[in-house]
Protein backbone atom coordinates (compact mmCIF):
# COMPACT_ATOMS: atom_id res chain seq x y z
CA UNK A 1 0.00 0.00 0.00
CA UNK A 2 2.69 2.37 1.07
CA UNK A 3 4.38 1.94 -3.10
CA UNK A 4 1.45 3.44 -4.23
CA UNK A 5 2.15 6.94 -2.41
CA UNK A 6 6.30 6.70 -2.16
CA UNK A 7 6.80 5.44 -5.96
CA UNK A 8 4.40 8.51 -7.34
CA UNK A 9 6.20 10.59 -5.11
CA UNK A 10 9.57 9.48 -6.11
CA UNK A 11 8.70 10.58 -9.90
CA UNK A 12 7.87 13.80 -8.50
CA UNK A 13 11.13 13.94 -6.82
CA UNK A 14 12.62 13.01 -10.52
CA UNK A 15 10.53 16.00 -12.12
CA UNK A 16 11.57 18.50 -9.60
CA UNK A 17 15.54 17.66 -10.02
CA UNK A 18 14.89 17.80 -13.46
CA UNK A 19 13.75 21.12 -13.27
CA UNK A 20 16.23 21.84 -10.80
CA UNK A 21 18.86 20.69 -13.28
CA UNK A 22 17.56 23.12 -15.73
CA UNK A 23 17.45 26.14 -13.84
CA UNK A 24 20.51 25.95 -12.09
CA UNK A 25 22.47 25.07 -16.24
CA UNK A 26 21.22 28.38 -17.20
CA UNK A 27 21.97 30.27 -13.74
CA UNK A 28 25.41 28.57 -14.31
CA UNK A 29 25.98 29.82 -17.31
CA UNK A 30 25.29 33.17 -16.62
CA UNK A 31 26.82 33.19 -13.23
CA UNK A 32 29.09 30.36 -13.15
CA UNK A 33 29.05 27.12 -11.99
CA UNK A 34 30.06 26.90 -8.26
CA UNK A 35 28.23 30.10 -7.59
CA UNK A 36 25.31 28.34 -8.69
CA UNK A 37 26.49 25.12 -6.25
CA UNK A 38 26.73 27.63 -3.47
CA UNK A 39 23.49 29.43 -3.98
CA UNK A 40 21.30 25.78 -4.31
CA UNK A 41 23.23 24.60 -1.01
CA UNK A 42 22.78 27.74 0.97
CA UNK A 43 19.12 27.84 0.34
CA UNK A 44 19.14 24.27 0.70
CA UNK A 45 20.85 24.37 4.37
CA UNK A 46 18.24 27.32 5.33
CA UNK A 47 15.40 25.10 4.34
CA UNK A 48 16.62 22.06 5.85
CA UNK A 49 17.57 23.97 9.06
CA UNK A 50 13.57 25.30 9.19
CA UNK A 51 12.50 22.11 8.85
CA UNK A 52 15.03 20.30 11.61
CA UNK A 53 13.61 22.86 13.08
CA UNK A 54 9.89 23.51 12.75
CA UNK A 55 8.92 20.15 11.56
CA UNK A 56 11.16 17.14 12.05
CA UNK A 57 9.98 14.13 14.92
CA UNK A 58 12.99 13.61 16.80
CA UNK A 59 15.38 11.20 16.38
CA UNK A 60 16.91 8.35 18.97
CA UNK A 61 20.09 9.04 16.60
CA UNK A 62 21.76 12.56 16.02
CA UNK A 63 24.27 13.44 13.40
CA UNK A 64 27.15 14.40 16.45
CA UNK A 65 26.07 9.93 16.85
CA UNK A 66 25.81 8.98 13.47
CA UNK A 67 28.29 7.09 12.05
CA UNK A 68 30.89 8.60 10.04
CA UNK A 69 30.61 7.12 6.82
CA UNK A 70 27.14 7.37 6.59
CA UNK A 71 28.11 11.59 6.67
CA UNK A 72 29.78 11.42 3.83
CA UNK A 73 26.72 10.95 1.53
CA UNK A 74 26.64 14.83 1.51
CA UNK A 75 29.60 14.92 -0.38
CA UNK A 76 27.95 13.43 -3.60
CA UNK A 77 25.09 16.11 -3.69
CA UNK A 78 27.59 18.47 -4.07
CA UNK A 79 29.26 16.54 -6.89
CA UNK A 80 26.12 16.15 -8.40
CA UNK A 81 24.54 19.92 -8.57
CA UNK A 82 28.09 20.56 -9.79
CA UNK A 83 27.82 18.24 -12.69
CA UNK A 84 24.65 19.06 -13.63
CA UNK A 85 25.48 22.69 -14.10
CA UNK A 86 28.50 22.28 -16.05
CA UNK A 87 26.53 19.77 -17.53
CA UNK A 88 23.22 21.29 -19.04
CA UNK A 89 24.12 23.84 -20.46
CA UNK A 90 26.68 21.81 -22.94
CA UNK A 91 24.34 18.81 -23.77
CA UNK A 92 20.98 19.85 -22.85
CA UNK A 93 18.62 18.76 -19.88
CA UNK A 94 17.17 15.15 -21.51
CA UNK A 95 20.80 14.02 -21.93
CA UNK A 96 22.03 15.08 -18.85
CA UNK A 97 19.03 14.02 -16.93
CA UNK A 98 19.07 10.22 -18.63
CA UNK A 99 22.63 10.05 -17.99
CA UNK A 100 22.27 10.86 -14.55
CA UNK A 101 19.42 8.41 -14.11
CA UNK A 102 21.39 5.45 -15.77
CA UNK A 103 24.34 6.23 -12.89
CA UNK A 104 21.76 6.12 -10.49
CA UNK A 105 20.04 2.77 -11.96
CA UNK A 106 23.78 1.25 -12.15
CA UNK A 107 24.55 2.27 -8.76
CA UNK A 108 21.77 0.87 -7.45
CA UNK A 109 21.46 -2.07 -9.14
CA UNK A 110 25.10 -3.14 -7.95
CA UNK A 111 24.26 -1.97 -4.70
CA UNK A 112 21.39 -4.16 -3.94
CA UNK A 113 22.94 -6.69 -5.89
CA UNK A 114 26.26 -6.91 -3.47
CA UNK A 115 24.20 -5.69 -0.70
CA UNK A 116 26.67 -2.86 -0.13
CA UNK A 117 26.30 -0.26 2.67
CA UNK A 118 23.99 -2.09 5.05
CA UNK A 119 21.19 -3.03 2.16
CA UNK A 120 19.18 -5.84 1.46
CA UNK A 121 20.40 -7.88 -1.46
CA UNK A 122 18.26 -7.60 -4.40
CA UNK A 123 19.85 -9.99 -7.18
CA UNK A 124 21.12 -8.67 -10.62
CA UNK A 125 18.82 -10.60 -13.02
CA UNK A 126 17.52 -10.40 -16.73
CA UNK A 127 14.91 -7.79 -16.02
CA UNK A 128 17.91 -5.41 -14.50
CA UNK A 129 20.29 -6.24 -17.16
CA UNK A 130 17.41 -5.18 -19.46
CA UNK A 131 16.66 -2.01 -18.00
CA UNK A 132 20.55 -0.84 -17.72
CA UNK A 133 20.94 -1.47 -21.39
CA UNK A 134 17.51 0.70 -22.43
CA UNK A 135 18.98 3.50 -20.42
CA UNK A 136 21.68 3.08 -21.69
CA UNK A 137 19.96 2.67 -25.38
CA UNK A 138 17.81 5.73 -24.48
CA UNK A 139 21.16 7.94 -24.02
CA UNK A 140 22.50 6.89 -26.65
CA UNK A 141 19.53 7.80 -29.00
CA UNK A 142 19.23 11.21 -27.35
CA UNK A 143 22.64 12.03 -27.63
CA UNK A 144 22.52 10.88 -31.85
CA UNK A 145 19.52 13.25 -31.97
CA UNK A 146 21.22 16.51 -30.10
CA UNK A 147 24.06 15.72 -32.51
CA UNK A 148 21.92 16.09 -35.63
CA UNK A 149 20.66 19.07 -34.37
CA UNK A 150 24.06 20.33 -33.50
CA UNK A 151 25.35 19.19 -37.46
CA UNK A 152 21.72 21.12 -39.10
CA UNK A 153 22.71 24.41 -36.93
CA UNK A 154 26.07 24.48 -37.94
CA UNK A 155 25.18 23.88 -41.88
CA UNK A 156 22.82 26.64 -41.64
CA UNK A 157 25.31 29.07 -40.24
CA UNK A 158 27.64 28.61 -42.74
CA UNK A 159 25.33 29.30 -45.21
Amino acid sequence: MLSFILIPLALIGGVTLAVQSCINGRLGSAVGTLATAWLTFVLGALISVLLVLFVQVPQETSLLEAPRWQLTGAFFGVFYIVAMVFSVPLIGIAAATVAVVAGQLTMGLLIDNFAWLGNQAYPLDGQRWGAIFLLLAAIALIYIGNRKRELANQKIDKS
